[in-house]
């Protein structure tokens, strides 16, 4: 008979139903595909003021937690749920994932990967996609402000001084939100997801040598922006097909879609009925939460 200790080692060692439930449809997503699975969510939809909703540095240690002891010849689905973030963490992330899996990567979108998350998902072989999924252009974000927003207000700014000189008050008011050199850090970051966004196609969707009209092509529609093509903007399935994104549509394997929809349902109700903002997780329950403090 077991007594106290084991009894409260069990109670300790019991999913909580979120984390059951969770767990029970991605380990029949892994069951079906017959490879690994991560999945990265952020709960920015539902708890916007929370910290930590963006792809940043942090992120590098629960990819490692989540890979330790994997089997990397399976390949890896990687399900995204993001607004984005930095793109030199994104680069990190994108350069550990495809040193382990030697860029067997399917980017799976169920519903939104943006900013820094489009980039992710074009570092794959193939983007696994819905009528209901999203990607976004590639401006990076600096705590939630479009790096393009940041640009267009400075420019504003020394086109304006030019002009009305005394307007200098309103605009030191106006731009005292952003640290110094701010301007130049988020002029850096677009270019830098460019870069990036054109290198990553070119070295495992596409072939860089013999595909390089199409490569650029599709980083000139990603990176598109004027006031009818703004940072929010949302690329659905048709529109990544048409610029040229090797799309693998869910409508096409219903039983994937049936699948990764459950997880992503899964996920979407744990980020909405608990205190957890970001969940970096595999299909073998190993994890990691970052949570609103108490």
């Amino acid at each position: 008979m077991p007594g106290w200790n084991d009894i409260l080692n069990q109670i300790k060692e019991t999913p909580a139903q979120h984390d059951y439930v969770r767990r029970k449809y991605l380990k029949e997503y892994a069951d079906y595909t017959g490879r690994n699975v991560i999945c990265y969510y952020s709960s920015w939809l539902n708890k916007p003021a929370a910290s930590n909703l963006d792809i940043n540095d942090s992120d590098m240690t629960g990819f490692m937690n989540a890979i330790k002891d994997m089997d990397c010849t399976k390949g890896l689905d990687l399900f995204l749920h993001t607004p984005g973030g930095d793109p030199a963490a994104a680069e990190a992330i994108v350069n550990y994932l495809r040193s382990k899996f030697n860029n067997d990567i399917r980017a799976v979108v169920p519903q939104l990967a943006m900013s820094a998350g489009t980039m992710i998902a074009c570092a794959a072989k193939v983007i696994i996609m819905g009528r209901q999924s999203s990607l976004g252009p590639i401006d990076p974000q600096f705590n939630g402000i479009p790096a393009y927003n940041i640009k267009s207000e400075f420019e504003e700014a020394k086109d304006d001084l030019a002009k009305h000189p005394e307007n200098a008050t309103y605009w030191a008011i106006k731009l005292q939100q952003y640290p110094a050199a701010f301007m130049k850090t988020a002029l850096d970051a677009i270019d830098l997801s460019g870069e990036l966004l054109e290198e990553w196609l070119g070295t495992c969707m596409f072939n860089k040598d013999t595909e390089g009209p199409q490569i650029d092509n599709i980083v000139k529609k990603l990176n598109e922006h004027d006031k009818s093509k703004n940072h929010g903007r949302h690329l659905n399935i048709e529109f990544c097909k048409r610029i040229g994104l090797k799309i693998h549509a869910m409508e096409d394997e219903p039983s994937l879609q049936d699948l990764a929809l459950s997880v992503h349902h899964a996920y979407m109700i744990t980020l909405d009925g608990t205190p957890v903002v970001k969940i970096i997780e595999n299909d073998a329950g190993k994890a990691m939460f970052s949570s609103i403090p108490s």
